[in-house]
């Protein structure tokens, strides 16, 4: 049980430095798109994973599982956009949010792997 509350804390906690990070990109159009779709993609991993933790059945909890792994997929790929496009953003808390989003879709791809091999 603590280990989900680790991830969860984890989660939200890149959640929260995504979205400090965002408030840092010069307000253009280019960076307008990303800041959209990255605050929708890195906020919806939690929302996603915690709803998983209450699902009302084996397969609630494995699709919610997807959705946050597909989320934390997307997320790093609009992270990757902004690393290369922008030079204002801290390169210390960029690499932190690369890193911490490659890590998360490794876990949760983990744990929805076993979740597929377990519903066979």
């Amino acid at each position: 049980m603590e280990k989900k509350n680790d991830l969860q804390n984890r989660i939200f906690k890149f959640a929260v430095c995504t979205c400090k990070m965002l408030k840092q990109l010069p307000d253009n159009p280019e960076n307008q798109v990303a800041r959209h779709q990255l605050a929708k993609s890195a906020t919806s991993v939690g929302a996603n994973y915690q709803e998983a933790q209450a699902g009302i059945s084996r397969a609630d909890f494995r699709n919610k599982v997807k959705i946050s792994l597909k989320e934390s997929r997307e997320s790093n790929y609009w992270l990757r956009l902004l690393d290369e496009t922008n030079s204002m953003i801290d390169n210390e808390e960029m690499q932190f949010l690369l890193k911490e989003s490659r890590e998360l879709m490794l876990i949760l791809g983990a744990i929805a792997s076993k979740l597929e091999r377990k519903a066979e």
